[in-house]
């Protein structure tokens, strides 16, 4: 390897003089210069890095497929998960393009870091109870989950839908003690559609997105707990550009009319 390593270099010097000989006064570039220049990064493949709450997987995953179709040799990378612990993993220098957050107060904390500006709301969500097709605790209302008999399954309190259902359980005067906290409303509805728990509140378009793996339950006090969604291009963002265009791309008709057939709300 070392010695055809040494053969090339030794080459080179004398196959770019010859070049540069025949093309003297043409204006054309040399096949040797134009290499360079894409091997330099000209038109190369890009990523841009979108940390998204876990609730937009679906719809993100879906506009991403047309972002890429519109940008050919670009890919859009995702990291799903809870809204607060992706806004600390951005604190802390995760390298990221776009931050879609499923509440205000986890934007804010990016936003007073001074790693984003001017988030925009695109979608508003709300609660629904889930449970198991068969339903096997015959639950029918908010106020079921305070039986002791119903096992019940939360988001933890720091998540934006631990928040919202905190905020929709006091609006009931109701209190609740779930077995297991979980911290994103995927892990939590994942509890249900294994029969592991007998209700878990989550949002409404994690029902739809479940297929009908779970059934959702509507109760009044979801609309005191409704959260607005903020998206913004991080400060820091590698590839600012695509991170702008991706946002546009969520913000159009054509995202609106995505989300809104996931189950999510205009703002």
């Amino acid at each position: 390897m070392f010695r055809r390593f040494s053969r090339w270099a030794i080459a080179l010097p004398v196959a770019l003089a010859l070049a540069g000989l025949s093309g003297c006064g043409s204006g054309e570039p040399t096949s040797a210069s134009t290499s360079a220049s894409a091997s330099a990064g000209g038109g190369g493949a890009k990523e841009v890095t979108v940390f998204a709450a876990a609730s937009l997987t679906g719809t993100f995953t879906e506009l991403a497929k047309t972002f890429e179709a519109a940008h050919p040799g670009t890919t859009v990378k995702f990291n799903f998960g809870s809204s607060a612990t992706l806004a600390q993993q951005i604190i802390q220098g995760a390298p990221a393009d776009v931050f879609a957050a499923a509440s205000p107060a986890t934007m804010k904390t990016v936003t007073d870091a001074s790693l984003a500006s001017s988030p925009t709301t695109f979608v508003r969500n709300k609660l629904e109870i889930a449970v198991p097709k068969d339903n096997p605790a015959k639950v029918d209302e908010l106020k079921d989950l305070t039986d002791s008999k119903v096992k019940v399954a939360l988001c933890a309190e720091q998540v934006p839908c631990g928040a919202a259902a905190i905020k929709a359980l006091d609006a009931a005067g109701l209190k609740v003690k779930p077995v297991t906290l979980e911290q994103d409303v995927k892990a939590t509805l994942t509890k249900v559609e294994l029969g592991e728990v007998d209700a878990a509140l989550v949002y409404k378009t994690d029902v739809i997105a479940s297929a009908g793996k779970v059934q959702g339950i509507e109760f009044p006090e979801a609309d005191k707990a409704i959260n607005d969604y903020p998206i913004a291009t991080l400060a820091k963002a590698p590839e600012g550009d695509l991170a702008k265009q991706f946002v546009d791309l969520v913000l159009s008709q054509q995202g609106k009319d995505v989300l809104t057939k996931a189950g999510f709300e205009a703002p």
